[in-house]
């Protein structure tokens, strides 16, 4: 369903896109050569993208991520692209962005690489908790040190935005938080900016648990036993590790359908939830 969401998450991209190549040089001067790494198998669909997938220590599964290479792109180059990484939304994949919005004719335009990773179900981007024992899945390492390294196979720079729907959303803004200078700009679409306000865990229990039938007090942990690890991932309290990091926020208040969502489109139970969120 495209909806306000799909009108967001183009805008932003294209800001976003047009924000990492204003300022700097489209292609960084020679770096240090790329280092092996895992065993990956390459799926083209097309000139321009690329899946890649492998299997991860990290998540203890098979992960993927799409890329989308600038028109540049050589296998060969010895200098390095802008990247954005662009998160998935729980339950949904790491086609989200290219099946739902117009990603890939927005980059186009521009000399930068884009990833979208896989996020688990709705791994919600963090090292589970795990009972205090942590332990696989570490999607936040996955995504902030893996991920990274694979990408530099491939020629991404350390010039980085990162931006998230939904689950991805929080994601991306506390992965800008917990890993100071890793990324220039963060945006979240209709994603919670605020784990531990009053109802916030209530309800993520209750989508994990009943919707996707996961044992939820593995990711953060019990709500109220385990508050300092949540709030240890919640994009409110890491606000003052986000100074210098170019921030856009956006989510629905009413969670009813917006002026863009098209003649005919189907309401959703789940679009209540930018009511929590957007408040």
């Amino acid at each position: 369903m495209r909806t306000l969401r799909h009108f967001a998450r183009l805008l932003l991209a294209s800001v976003l896109l047009l924000a990492l190549v204003a300022g700097a040089a489209l292609v960084a001067p020679p770096g240090p050569a790329r280092a092996a790494g895992p065993a990956i198998t390459e799926t083209w669909h097309g000139p321009r993208t690329l899946d890649l997938s492998w299997h991860s220590a990290n998540v203890d599964q098979t992960v993927h991520v799409r890329l989308l290479l600038p028109a540049g792109w050589k296998r060969s180059a010895r200098g390095t692209w802008p990247v954005v990484f662009a998160l998935q939304g729980g339950r949904d994949d790491y086609t989200s962005w290219t099946r739902e919005t117009d990603i890939e004719g927005l980059a186009a335009a521009w000399d930068v690489m884009v990833a979208m990773p896989s996020g688990g179900e709705n791994g919600s981007y963090t090292d589970w908790w795990n009972g205090g024992a942590g332990g696989v899945p570490r999607w936040e390492t996955f995504h902030t040190a893996e991920l990274v390294r694979v990408l530099e196979r491939y020629g991404a720079g350390t010039r980085r935005a990162v931006m998230g729907a939904s689950s991805g959303g929080q994601g991306a803004l506390a992965y800008a938080g917990r890993h100071r200078g890793m990324f220039r700009y963060a945006a979240s679409f209709s994603g919670s900016t605020h784990l531990t306000m009053d109802g916030m865990q209530v309800f993520l229990m209750f989508v994990n648990l009943l919707g996707s039938g996961l044992d939820a007090f593995r990711i953060f942990g019990v709500p109220g036993l385990d508050d300092a690890n949540w709030r240890a991932h919640d994009p409110y309290h890491l606000a003052p590790n986000l100074r210098g990091v170019g921030l856009y926020v956006s989510s629905g208040t009413t969670g009813l359908n917006g002026p863009y969502t098209p003649p005919g489109a189907q309401w959703r139970l789940t679009q209540l939830s930018e009511i929590l969120i957007g408040g």
